[in-house]
């Protein structure tokens, strides 16, 4: 497999260094700003001889990269995050064009079992009225959307299985929080590649569990995982519709 890196910021460093590790061939950078990048944009010489191009850029650049790739019949993984209010249009691009593409909220395995241990967790609590649910998120100081999107992701599946919580808080309050509201917090400071936690709390005892990412390996390496399985296919998908067969091959 040849990858095509969009973005050649900490993330995209990750990329090729996994990479390098499977023996995989990174054949373009793209950046328009890094001194390292071959090219400076998208464009037919820069994919020409990629099977999969991979996304880590920003939130407002993800439609036009997507135009971009699928224009030259590449497929494609999205690691970005903050671009979900768009994932209409970004389907229809792929449709369009009939590329594969993979988009998720965090490309790490270990956060996918988390989001299992969530559902399982929440689905058992949401039955007590006792227990009242929160999320909590930090990340480094240079991460530009908040709150995160594995947060988000966490907050919708304890939406779904609290029926008393309807509706999801993400702002500062300056008022008593609403009985039908999840507030999710979130701490941008330091060098955290990200840390995430559930809590579920009672007047008499509390549960919380955690998710630490040490470090932006396990997403790069979630990234190839799924660049190796989006090659010969098409149509979007999400990094959760893949996880289970990732995990069933075990080739990672």
């Amino acid at each position: 497999m040849k990858i095509s890196l969009i973005g050649y910021g900490r993330m995209g460093r990750e990329v090729k260094s996994v990479a390098n590790e499977f023996n995989i061939k990174v054949v373009s950078i793209i950046d328009p700003s890094d001194p390292e990048a071959t090219h400076r944009k998208i464009d037919e010489e820069a994919l020409k001889d990629a099977d999969v191009a991979i996304d880590f850029t920003r939130p407002d650049a993800v439609v036009n990269n997507v135009k971009l790739v699928a224009k030259n019949k590449v497929n494609m993984v999205v690691g970005t995050t903050g671009w979900y209010d768009k994932l209409n249009i970004v389907s229809e691009i792929v449709k369009e064009n009939n590329i594969g593409l993979v988009y998720g909220s965090n490309f790490s395995i270990g956060a996918n079992v988390f989001f299992k241990i969530v559902n399982y967790a929440s689905s058992l609590l949401g039955k007590i009225e006792d227990f009242d649910p929160y999320v909590f998120e930090m990340h480094h100081r240079m991460k530009v959307d908040s709150p995160s999107g594995t947060a988000k992701e966490i907050a919708k599946i304890v939406l779904n299985n609290f029926p008393n919580k309807k509706k999801l808080q993400y702002e500062k309050l300056d008022r008593k929080i609403e009985p039908e509201e999840l507030h999710v917090v979130s701490l941008r400071a330091g060098f955290r590649a990200g840390f995430h936690l559930v809590g579920f709390d009672s007047e008499y005892e509390t549960i919380e569990l955690t998710h630490n990412a040490k470090s932006r390996k396990g997403f790069a390496k979630g990234a190839i995982l799924a660049a190796k399985w989006i090659m010969e296919r098409k149509g979007i998908y999400n990094f959760n519709d893949v996880f289970d067969e990732i995990i069933a091959k075990s080739n990672f």
